[in-house]
């Protein structure tokens, strides 16, 4: 099989882990470098890709959006340009953690151009190794030229449903993770304050194991991410559908978003949180 030429934008930890993954099985991979940190580059040249033009960006086979997802639609129409112009078309996927709704906004910006769009939600770690994840889910009717990757180190799994299921799965299960760190990080912050840390963190321990173990893993993980959480809970928010579930995203995003201020500041709730899930697991009683 003919190995495709990839473009991947951008290089952050997940987009530069799946380049890496696609170079190790001799694929090309161009990303965007204009106006990225010198860590972005640093990750880029690791992850053996390489900076590109958005009018060569446009010329490859296809093309993963790997953002935040509040630049998604962004990134979209920075690139209806080059598409517009292009010789060939790509296949653009959208990989990233937007709802159903954003998704269409995105595939109509891109559709204009004649290039053709795919749906996608990415869900899992970045690639390392001795992981084989994480999986792309991806919908829409061009998935065939995206589902080529899965021979070269990615995997792929195709949804029915068209555009926007690939991203409602992403926004359930991201729902049910990010959620769970939410309410695990809300009431340990709210233990702290009321004194009681200790007995719950004990009561979890004796009770509730494999959560405990969870939250030990989640939330430490969660402080650097915090930032990039809140416009995904938002998302998350717009695809409930519902006044009061999205409220409770939105609370969520409100949250992530102190976290996020917190971390990069005066760390109060973040020591609390540090406090909290270094104990070690002694049970009540």
């Amino acid at each position: 099989m003919a190995r495709p030429v990839v473009a991947i934008i951008a290089p952050g930890h997940m987009g530069a882990g799946i380049a890496a993954r696609l170079a190790e099985n001799g694929v090309t991979v161009l990303t965007s470098l204009d106006g990225r940190s010198e860590a972005s580059r640093t990750r880029a040249a690791k992850a053996a890709m390489t900076g590109a033009s958005d009018r060569d960006l446009a010329a490859v086979d296809i093309i993963l959006s790997i953002v935040p997802p509040g630049e998604a639609l962004a990134l979209a129409e920075r690139l209806a340009p080059a598409l517009r112009a292009a010789n060939a078309r790509p296949v653009y996927v959208d990989c990233n953690a937007v709802s159903p709704q954003t998704a269409r906004r995105i595939a109509a910006v891109i559709e204009e151009t004649g290039t053709p769009f795919v749906d996608g939600g990415i869900i899992g770690g970045p690639p390392r190794a001795g992981y084989g994840g994480p999986v792309i889910y991806i919908s829409g009717t061009e998935c065939a030229r995206v589902e080529t990757l899965n021979e070269f180190g990615l995997v792929i799994r195709r949804l029915d449903g068209g555009i926007g299921a690939a991203s409602a799965i992403k926004m359930s299960y991201g729902g049910i993770t990010k959620g769970l760190t939410a309410v695990g990080t809300a009431m340990a912050l709210a233990a702290s304050r009321a004194g009681v840390a200790d007995a719950l963190h004990a009561e979890l321990a004796a009770s509730q194991p494999a959560l405990l173990a969870y939250l030990t893993r989640s939330v430490p993980d969660m402080f650097g991410k915090a930032y990039r959480w809140v416009a995904e809970m938002e998302e998350i928010a717009a695809f409930t559908g519902r006044e009061a579930e999205g409220d409770m995203y939105e609370g969520i995003a409100d949250l992530f978003g102190r976290l996020a201020a917190d971390n990069s500041g005066g760390q109060a709730d973040i020591a609390h949180l540090r406090e909290f899930f270094a104990r070690p697991p002694t049970k009540a009683g």
